[in-house]
């Protein structure tokens, strides 16, 4: 695909410069040391339209050529059991497992360790701040949005879509989770297998895609941008609401979410290493990313009103406040401009829930200690997580 010449096009648009110079971005900046400017901008652009061979091969091979279920299951058994040379199977899937199974040089598992720590024992910190800062932030990137729309997640709704993540997010960031034929690293060969067929199916069916202004259906670049709102973006939303953090735990952070986009086929030159790079990274794929459009917004608040929709609350006035709270969150979390522009509900007092939660977390940080934190946070995620499981396996969310 090296026709296409990409230009950081929207450098001169307003929501960008208002993102980097008063902005979230601007706090990122501040937050992170980076040093932001074009100058490797043609290092990244051609990942816009790049995607993962390896992964598009195997579905070819496997997924197409018989039943999905029985593909899966064939998938699955590679994933547990590992493939060798000498197994008969399709190249492709020889090619895929040896470059997953094949630990790379710069592993270190001790900092994944610290990382899963961090993403543990921040508890339902790390739940709002996935929904509220990292999902419902990337729905302002417009054409990061076009493969959610053409593959018609509206439809699927937020609780499906949000069910998903979560379970994704809980289970590669648990204890030893992304050892080789773990529950983690099943987690992210799955993952990139299903970008892989959603990725193709959109090249099929959905003829309007515009490759020169939209990438690559689900790209590396914007693999990458996705992958930098569960490291810098998460972490960024930590620090907001008063959580400190250890600096091995914070390399830790990126360096689980690294391994985690090796696996799952981002090439590691896109993968930042700490949160100066990840913003500097950030910086140059925000340059050719729109504001929201029509789509965004529909997309914001199909994830707002979630909470009305999700069964887990008893009560209607209890899933009201609830979805309040949210909205509270986001106002706190996101710039005003973003929420203007997705068009989140302005609602009174909406500085309160976030203001108290930073006491508080204050307060709990210096006195229970990490170990008791780190247990209470996986066992509160693990039951969130079982809740959403429970409500998309009912028949009403399919």
């Amino acid at each position: 695909m090296e026709d296409h010449i990409l230009q950081p096009r929207f450098k001169d648009f307003p929501h960008f410069k208002d993102f980097w110079t008063k902005g979230n971005g601007k706090q990122l900046i501040d937050f992170s040391g980076a040093e932001v400017s074009f100058k490797d901008f043609e290092n990244f652009a051609p990942f816009f339209y790049h995607v993962d061979e390896v992964g598009d091969k195997v579905v070819k091979d496997v997924y197409f050529t018989k039943k999905y279920s029985e593909a899966s299951r064939e998938i699955e058994q590679y994933i547990r059991n590992g493939v060798s040379e000498n197994d008969e199977v399709p190249e492709s899937v020889k090619k895929l497992f040896s470059q997953t199974q094949k630990l790379p040089d710069w592993l270190d598992y001790n900092l994944i360790k610290a990382g899963a720590e961090l993403c543990m024992r921040s508890n339902l910190d790390s739940l709002i701040s996935l929904r509220d800062y990292c999902l419902i932030g990337g729905y302002d990137y417009a054409y990061l949005n076009k493969p959610l729309v053409a593959t018609e997640a509206l439809k699927k709704g937020a609780v499906k879509r949000l069910s998903e993540t979560l379970d994704f997010w809980v289970n590669v960031t648990r204890y030893d989770a992304l050892e080789i034929h773990k529950k983690g690293y099943e987690f992210a060969i799955k993952t990139r297998l299903i970008h892989s067929y959603a990725r193709l199916s959109i090249k099929k069916h959905y003829k309007s895609w515009d490759t020169s202004n939209w990438g690559e259906p689900i790209n590396s670049w914007d693999m990458m941008a996705t992958y930098i709102g569960f490291s810098l973006v998460f972490l960024h939303s930590l620090h907001k609401f008063g959580n400190t953090f250890s600096e091995e735990e914070e390399k830790g952070l990126f360096h689980l979410w690294k391994y985690v986009g090796y696996l799952l086929g981002i090439p590691e030159n896109l993968l930042p290493n700490d949160k100066k790079q990840a913003t500097e990274y950030f910086y140059l794929w925000t340059s050719v990313q729109p504001s929201s459009d029509k789509d965004s917004v529909l997309l914001a608040h199909s994830l707002l009103n979630e909470s009305l929709e999700n069964p887990i609350l008893k009560y209607k006035f209890q899933r009201k406040n609830l979805r309040y709270l949210h909205i509270c969150c986001t106002w706190f979390l996101l710039d005003d401009e973003v929420c203007k522009r997705l068009q989140i509900p302005d609602v009174p007092f909406k500085k309160g829930f976030p203001i108290t939660k930073k006491i508080i977390n204050k307060i709990y940080d210096s006195t229970v200690s990490r170990e008791a934190r780190i247990k209470k946070g996986n066992k509160d995620q693990m039951k969130v997580l079982e809740d959403y499981l429970r409500i998309t396996q009912n028949s009403n969310f399919h």
